[in-house]
This record gives C-alpha cells, sequence and structure tokens, in this order.
C-alpha cells in the first residue's frame, strides 16, 4: 500500500469516493491499514468509545496525542487526521497553534480537525498558514452538542441550510482541505459538495458528498448504541460474547486446553524430574 498523502486526498474530488474510519489503538490502526482506507481519523469519539462517557468533552490533549501517536506507529501509509478536543483551540490563535504544533510534532499525524465556523476562521488561517493542514466539520458538531440540544440533525430548515453553506465557504477559503459534515440533510450536502472545490466527508450526510467516515465501533457492532446513519458491516460484540461464553464451557467441563494447546517435556527428563523427586 503505498503511502497516502494529503494530495491524494485533495485530488480525489470528482476523481473517487473517500473512505474514512476512526481508530484508536493498535489493533484498529493495523485493521484499517491493511483493509487500505483512505483516512484514519483518531478521534475524540474515543471518549466515548474506549473510556465510556456520554459525550466528547471530557478528552483531554494529552490523552489524544496518546492515541494519535499510537495510531500513527502503526497505520504509517495511511492519511492520519487528528481531532483537536475540546477547549484545545477555541480560547485564542495563540493556544491553537500551540496545542496543534504538539499533535504535530508528538504524534506523527499530519492534519488535524477542528469542529466549527466563522468562530474559529482565525485559528484554522493561523494553522494553514503555519503549514498544518485543517480538516473542518460543520453540521452537528457533538463538541457543542449542549448548545445544539444533544446529538441532533442540523440544518433541517431552509435558514439553517443556507447558514451552513456559507460557512463551508468560509472555512474553504480560510484553507480547510476538506470538510466533514455531520448529521446533514443529504439534499443539503449534496448542494455543499458541488459548490465546494475541497472533498466533502459524510458522517450521516448522505451519499453525495466526496466521502464517508464511520465510527470503527458503530460499523462493527461494538457499541451499545447505533446512530440512525450507521450501517452496520459486522456484530463484532455478540460474537465476541458468544466466544467467551464458548470459553467459559470449555474450561469448566476441562475441554480446553487440549493437549496441542499445552508445552511438553522430554520423556528422559520427565523421568529424571520424577526420580528426582521420588527421592526427596
Amino acid at each position: 500500500m503505498a503511502k497516502k498523502t494529503i494530495l491524494n486526498i485533495m485530488e480525489a474530488k470528482n476523481k473517487k469516493k473517500l473512505s474514512m474510519i476512526t481508530a484508536y489503538d493498535v489493533t484498529s490502526a493495523k485493521i484499517a491499514e491493511r483493509a487500505e482506507i483512505d483516512m484514519i481519523l483518531v478521534g475524540d469519539s474515543l471518549g466515548m468509545t474506549m473510556q465510556g462517557n456520554n459525550d466528547t468533552n471530557s478528552v483531554t490533549l494529552d490523552e489524544m496525542i496518546y492515541h494519535i501517536k499510537i495510531v500513527a506507529k502503526n497505520a504509517p501509509n495511511t492519511f492520519i487526521v487528528a481531532d483537536m478536543p475540546f477547549m484545545s483551540y477555541e480560547i485564542s490563535v495563540e493556544q491553537a497553534l500551540e496545542n496543534a504544533g504538539r499533535i504535530f510534532r508528538e504524534t506523527g499525524a499530519r492534519s488535524v480537525k477542528m469542529e466549527g465556523g466563522k468562530n474559529i476562521l482565525p485559528q484554522i488561517k493561523a494553522l494553514t498558514n503555519a503549514g498544518i493542514p485543517v480538516m473542518g466539520h460543520l453540521g452537528l458538531t457533538p463538541q457543542r452538542a449542549a448548545m445544539l440540544g444533544g446529538f441532533k440533525a442540523q440544518a433541517r430548515t431552509a435558514k439553517g441550510a443556507k447558514e451552513l453553506l456559507e460557512e463551508a465557504f468560509l472555512l474553504q477559503e480560510a484553507g480547510c482541505f476538506a470538510l466533514v459534515l455531520e448529521a446533514v440533510p443529504y439534499k443539503v450536502a449534496e448542494v455543499i459538495t458541488k459548490r465546494l472545490s475541497i472533498p466533502t466527508i459524510s458522517c450521516g450526510a448522505g451519499k453525495y458528498c466526496d466521502g464517508q467516515v464511520l465510527v470503527f465501533h458503530d460499523m462493527l457492532g461494538l457499541s451499545d448504541f447505533t446512530p440512525r446513519f450507521v450501517k452496520v458491516y459486522a456484530n463484532l460484540a455478540e460474537q465476541a460474547t458468544q466466544a467467551i461464553k464458548t470459553y467459559i464451557q470449555e474450561i469448566e467441563q476441562v475441554t480446553f486446553p487440549e493437549e496441542k494447546h499445552s508445552f511438553t517435556i522430554a520423556d528422559e527428563e520427565w523421568e529424571k524430574f520424577i526420580n528426582t523427586i521420588d527421592k526427596e
């Protein structure tokens, strides 16, 4: 698998559909790279999938760096997008530069993702001017779910759709190389996709975007809750639960381990051992 770069992502517009999945650890990173995914998002969704929290806002920058470093190391040929967590970039341009710089220096990721529109334009411009590629994120922005009344679809009115389109243009002009649209009506996402020159990535925004992203745990049936827009491609939680139940049964019935799962000792060494302890 050839190493994917930002140019591969940007040049895919109108040529091929892009694939992106979240990953947070060695296992998910290696699986995603073996499948030859275009992009891995190390998302702050790890707050929910890995830590069991109700939202993403408790994830710290240090926690993100820890997970991003692991993923980048174990998926070296995949384009890595790293989420900037809640309150790691909103305060000031200087804060955004410092924290994005840490991600770049310490992890091996070569792009960051930031949630928000016109409120963070100075930060986006500063990062891109510093050579740090930024993926935008509009629509449902989980870090601001409290202000949105929860995890709800956005831009479902004419006014909301127009504002979303305007913000999408602002993010493109600020230097974003791609844009995630989350929980947006597919017709609205289609218009935005056709009018932008940068790729759009759908997270519950329909099939007309330039690419799709799903959470690793959601698509593989490992989550307790599955959003409406997720297709479950495998039910690994059910398979794993049944496997563990079988393991428990075989332990209790003494059918595991079999001899093939055990180590042996040469007959002559065994005899020496028995003779030695018998003499004691």
